[in-house]
Formats: C-alpha cells, sequence, structure tokens
C-alpha cells in the first residue's frame, strides 16, 4: 500500500486541504475561499479564529470524503498557514477577540520608549526609526495598551498556525519554523528571548503567555477524538511540525542551499536562500527560521508584491475582468495575452515598486514611482512594468543576497501565483539573465510542509532524499540575450537610480504631508 500525507494549508484567500503522496504528486485538493479580513477602524484588518477554524473543518471533511486512496494509507499531516496572524486565547483555548492579521496597519504608541540615553544611542547608530518602527507594529503592544482586560485574561498567545495546532492536538505547541513577527523571539538562537535581550524589551510578552516550540519535522501530538469529529481526519493521526508558508514554499521548491534563490511571486514578493548559518542581508533584519531545522533563510521582501496586479485589476482591468467571466479564464490569463506583444522594457516606462513604506530598504520615506510616460503608452504597457518593477527590486535584492551570504547564486525557482504567467517568468530568466525553473506544481507551501512530514515520520532518512524523491523541475525559462541585454541597461542606467535621486522628494512629501507619520 502506497504511503500519502495530508497537508493544511492555510493562506489569506484560501483554506486548502491537500493529499500529497510520496513523490510529490497532489493526488487531491480541496479548496475554500476565505475573506480575508474586515475592518472596524481604517487599517485595521481582522478576522473570526473560529471562522477559520469552520472553514479548516469543512475542508478537510471534503478531503475525506472525497480521496480514492484507503485512509489507512495516510501516515501523518501537517500544518503550514499565513505568516504573522495572531490570537489571543483564554484558558479554555476560546479566542478573546478577532485575529490581528499580518495585513493589519495599527500602530502601538512609544509612551516613552525607549528612555533617554537609549533612544540618543540608537540615533547615533541610525537605528532608532526601525526599532522604533517594529515597537508601534508590536501587535502585543497594541493589545496592552488598548486592550488590557484582553491580555490580562489571555492564556497563551499564538500564531494562527499554533491555534490550528491547539485545535487538533490540545496542545499549545509552535514550530520554529512559523516563528515570522513580532514576538520575543532571537532569531539566531531559534529560541524565545532571555530576559534582558533586546525583542524582549521591545515586545514585553510574558513567557508564560507562549507556547513551546519544537523544530520543524518534529512531533507536535496527534489528531484528538474531538478533532476528528470535526475535521473527518482519523483519531491518533501523527502531527508533523512544519513552517510558515514562505519557509514551506522554499522547501516545497526544493531549495536548501544558498545557490538557488526562490522567487515568491505571491501577495509579498521575496527572495529567499536557504542557509546552515545565520545571515543579515538587511543588519539587523533578522534571517528567519528554514523549514529545515537548524537553519536559516534569508530573505528580501516586497511588501506589496504582487498585490499590485490586483491593485490593476481593480483600477485598470475592468474589461478583462468581464470578459474573463463570459470565456470561463481568470482576468490574469488576459493580462498575459495582453502583453505578449509588448517590447521588453515596456517602451522605457519603469516602476519603481515601493507603494508600502519599508523601513530600510526602501526607507521609511520610500513611494512608489512610474517615469517614462508617453503617448504611446497603453495599459498593457503600465501592467507590463509592474511585472519588471518587481523583478527588478527583487534581482537587486538577490544581489545584496549574494554579497551577504558570501555565495553566488546560480538558479532560479519560482513559486507563488506569479509563477502561473509563462510571460512573467520569461522576464524573470531575460532580467536575472540565469535559468528559472518553475517546480511541477503550484502547490509548493503544501508540498514543502509535505517534505517535512515525510522527514519527520521517517519514511525519508533526510531532507535531500526527500527532495531529490519529492521535488522536480516542470518547466525551464532560459534567457534571450537580446532582451537581457535591454534590461541590464534600464536596470543599471535607470532603475538602480531612481531610488537616490527621488528620496530627497520623498522625504519633503512626507515632511509636508506626515505620510508616513515619522516616530516621536
Amino acid at each position: 500500500m502506497d504511503k500519502n500525507i495530508v497537508v493544511i494549508d492555510a493562506g489569506t484567500q484560501s483554506i486548502r486541504a491537500v493529499l500529497i503522496d510520496l513523490k510529490g504528486n497532489i493526488l487531491r485538493i480541496e479548496k475554500t475561499e476565505v475573506e480575508p479580513y474586515f475592518s472596524t477602524e481604517p487599517g485595521f484588518a481582522e478576522q473570526d479564529p473560529e471562522y477559520m477554524w469552520d472553514v479548516l473543518c469543512s475542508t478537510t471533511k471534503r478531503l475525506m470524503e472525497n480521496i480514492d486512496v484507503p485512509v489507512e494509507s495516510i501516515q501523518g499531516m501537517s500544518i503550514t498557514t499565513q505568516r504573522g496572524t495572531i490570537i489571543n486565547l483564554d484558558k479554555d483555548g476560546k479566542p478573546l477577540r478577532p485575529a490581528i492579521l499580518w495585513l493589519d496597519q495599527r500602530k502601538a504608541k512609544l509612551q516613552g520608549w525607549p528612555g533617554g540615553f537609549l533612544k540618543l544611542a540608537l540615533k547615533l547608530v541610525n537605528m532608532y526609526e526601525s526599532l522604533a518602527h517594529a515597537f508601534k507594529d508590536g501587535e502585543a503592544n497594541w493589545l496592552q495598551q488598548n486592550q488590557p482586560e484582553v491580555w490580562a485574561n489571555t492564556h497563551k498567545y499564538v500564531y494562527l498556525s499554533g491555534f490550528f495546532i491547539h485545535r487538533l492536538s490540545g496542545k499549545y505547541i509552535e514550530s520554529i519554523g512559523s516563528n515570522v513577527g513580532y514576538m520575543p523571539f532571537n532569531y539566531k538562537r531559534q529560541e524565545w528571548c532571555k530576559p534582558g535581550e533586546l525583542n524582549t524589551k521591545l515586545f514585553p510578552i510574558e513567557r508564560e503567555k507562549l507556547p513551546d516550540l519544537v523544530k520543524p519535522s518534529e512531533l507536535i501530538g496527534h489528531i484528538t477524538e474531538v478533532a476528528s469529529e470535526r475535521t473527518g481526519l482519523p483519531k491518533g493521526l501523527p502531527i508533523i511540525a512544519s513552517a510558515a508558508d514562505k519557509a514551506c514554499e522554499v522547501l516545497g521548491s526544493g531549495c536548501i542551499s544558498p545557490e538557488i534563490a526562490c522567487l515568491s511571486y505571491g501577495t509579498t514578493a521575496t527572495i529567499e536562500t536557504v542557509n546552515p548559518k545565520y545571515v543579515e542581508v538587511v543588519p539587523f533584519f533578522p534571517s528567519y527560521p528554514s523549514a529545515m531545522p537548524n537553519h536559516y533563510n534569508t530573505e528580501v521582501m516586497i511588501y506589496r508584491g504582487y498585490w499590485m496586479i490586483n491593485w490593476f485589476k481593480k483600477e485598470f482591468g475592468h474589461k478583462e475582468v468581464e470578459l474573463a467571466k463570459k470565456l470561463g479564464k481568470s482576468a490574469e490569463e488576459l493580462f498575459d495575452d495582453m502583453i505578449s506583444t509588448i517590447p521588453p522594457g515596456s517602451m522605457g516606462l519603469t516602476l519603481q515598486p515601493y507603494w508600502s513604506p519599508g523601513v530600510k530598504i526602501p526607507g521609511v520615506e520610500a513611494k512608489g514611482a512610474v517615469i517614462g510616460f508617453g503617448d504611446v503608452h497603453t495599459k498593457a504597457h503600465l501592467y507590463r512594468s509592474i511585472i519588471e518593477g518587481l523583478t527588478y527590486a527583487l534581482k537587486e535584492g538577490a544581489i545584496r543576497t549574494q554579497k551577504r551570504n558570501g555565495v553566488k547564486i546560480r538558479k532560479l525557482r519560482v513559486s507563488g501565483g506569479g509563477s502561473q504567467s509563462v510571460n512573467a517568468l520569461q522576464m524573470t530568466a531575460d532580467i536575472f539573465n540565469m535559468t528559472v525553473e518553475k517546480p511541477h506544481t503550484y502547490e509548493t507551501s503544501a508540498l514543502g510542509a509535505a517534505i517535512n512530514c515525510a522527514v519527520g515520520l521517517n519514511l525519508y532518512p533526510n531532507f535531500e532524499t526527500a527532495i531529490d524523491n519529492m521535488c522536480r523541475v516542470g518547466e525551464v525559462y532560459t534567457p534571450i540575450p537580446e532582451n537581457s541585454k535591454v534590461y541590464n541597461n534600464l536596470y543599471n542606467k535607470v532603475y538602480k537610480k531612481m531610488y537616490k535621486r527621488l528620496k530627497p522628494l520623498y522625504e519633503d512629501i512626507r515632511d509636508i504631508t506626515n505620510y508616513p507619520k515619522k516616530s516621536e
């Protein structure tokens, strides 16, 4: 009898339940679209944890009802979720308030943090703005200031993955690989901070409120009888720790060393490498835990990433959206066809994708920009320039990563929603002037979690063997020399100069409009 694994993949837009075999084949997938969030105030992004749990249960039940393999073939399961979504649980494991999603933009007040001498010292080393930004973004800091009664009654403060793990196993345990957020976590040692460490001061969360930690591929627990009734999953099924969705995407793309970079063309666009040593690509910004135990993922993030595609669709794509409905296609497919005849470089239209302020690179004052407009340009040129601009930014991140790692990136793997675009993949090969490989499955996050499960259950002796058996390349894109030449000139002579030359104007805009607000 063949052996199989179940993975729950809870993203921002949907929750998936996936059945995967030991060859990395997706045998069955059930997907439920979710309402990503609701807002009670401008900038808030919240969701009812019970709603997400109900969706998870109905989705896994459909999977179990529709599988074509014996239930006994399922050896274990893993969970991967969106990063940075947090939930306050009471002593009975019930949510005290809606979950605060990673998209949330609420800000805590500094309230005198840090003290006078420390504040001066941080300003002298140009770190005050960055740390003040992190303090204000800490959800726990906002909760303690604005909802102290909720904080006082919080028994456990967990990520979405930790909430699901508790509902499935009855245990308050979290994978180290899921720790990406504003927590008192030491990223270098991959453990909760000790008293007095910087992140403990930035995010003062009582240790007893935090779950226990295990490494990716370690046993978390087993499906309880109550969870089995709700989800349809077999009682006693082992639950193996995996990691957050981005880390699982990297693993599921077969990337386990810094020579291969993983580009994720998702809501947030990232370029990541896996490293056995701790490296900060941007000083004082941590490398996150990898889905491989005792490894790190370097990451450069373009916050709004492929969200810009949704922005374009909403603002300029009404015609294509309606036509796509009639043709039974996605609007993105029509957009892809639309740009096929647009030459590389979009006839000079160049986009800088810093549409949400950064902290260090780009600076907090950054704005998005599009230059080079002429009367020849259409919305197709703008659409292509969005993809080109995002890829330029990721190339910039790759160069910075190579320098910090001391290892040359020789190959690219691409995952995420944007990887469905043939033009986007060819542009990536041309702009990087490097071979681009697309994994055999779009579900790389689920596949990464399945690899964790397979190794944790000793179905494979190590990660290298699991990847050799479960990952493979589906499509390969090689650079077109004449395109690469155009892109190389635009990148070096135009794109790389944009931020530096526009930065003084961005600072003036910030001074005049007070957006983004300056730290006190």
